[in-house]
């Protein structure tokens, strides 16, 4: 059993913490019941599987899972546990695993567009109702959070590992070409004239979304070919993103099960 914060594992798991040492070490940190299960999966391995005593014995059959697919297993005490993690209440579980090559992500019918959204929780969120909706993926532009951000991967509540995403350098430009293809780009604006109930979206959609204060750039704005509102009550003056894109994807949805 591990017992010493000072352990090399511990600053490993530590490092795993920041966007540079995760691009530098390409590795992904997985902290939880929730992550750790749907790696599995996904048939993913772990480079290093750590946990406590007590984690294991609650949970026998996902312990057993993660030694099968662990290059290196170690049990730890609750304070190294404590260490390598960034919640405040560890359920007592970690793990390391290789990223995966990012594959450009084709949508074809529906798919949800994060420009500039900087709250991983938001973000997490997103991908977790993607995943719900049954979206085809996610781009992200590359100043939105990390996709890999451990509280992103942890706000999915496991789905992370559900639904393809990438993070697009020049998102204007990948819009504009998707529109060459046929799709519509969709935005959501408090000064729009139709609501989402207005628009066809059973027409292939992209969905797109901005940041939480600044909203959309004003470039990605200009290339709406439906910008929409969702109604609200009267002194309401929005919603928080993530439950804005949830209300539209669910509309996406609703519109598309009607003609089945």
């Amino acid at each position: 059993m591990i017992t010493s914060i000072q352990n090399p594992l511990v600053k490993l798991f530590k490092k795993l913490h920041t966007a540079k040492h995760r691009r530098e070490l390409d590795t992904l940190f997985l902290e939880g019941n929730n992550l750790i299960d749907e790696a599995v999966q996904a048939d993913r391995t772990f480079e290093v599987f750590c946990f406590t005593e007590s984690w294991r014995d609650r949970n026998p059959d996902l312990y057993g899972w993660g030694v099968d697919r662990s290059d290196r297993v170690e049990l730890v005490s609750d304070e190294v546990l404590k260490a390598m993690t960034l919640t405040v209440s560890p359920e007592g579980v970690v793990a390391s695993c290789l990223k995966r090559a990012m594959s450009d992500i084709a949508i074809d019918s529906f798919g949800l567009v994060l420009d500039r959204v900087q709250d991983p929780g938001n973000v997490g969120t997103m991908i977790r109702t993607a995943a719900g909706v049954g979206v085809d993926g996610l781009w992200a532009s590359s100043d939105s959070a990390d996709l890999d951000n451990p509280k992103v991967m942890r706000s999915s509540a496991g789905q992370w590992f559900r639904l393809p995403m990438m993070t697009v350098n020049h998102l204007p430009d990948r819009l504009r070409e998707a529109q060459n293809a046929g799709m519509q780009i969709v935005t959501t604006t408090m000064t729009a004239t139709m609501t989402l109930w207005d628009v066809d979206l059973t027409k292939p959609t992209l969905l797109v979304l901005g940041n939480e204060g600044a909203g959309l750039s004003p470039e990605i704005q200009a290339l709406a070919d439906a910008p929409v509102s969702i109604p609200l009550a009267r002194g309401v003056e929005s919603l928080n993103v993530a439950i804005a894109a949830a209300v539209v994807m669910y509309e996406v949805q609703r519109q598309r099960s009607v003609l089945r």
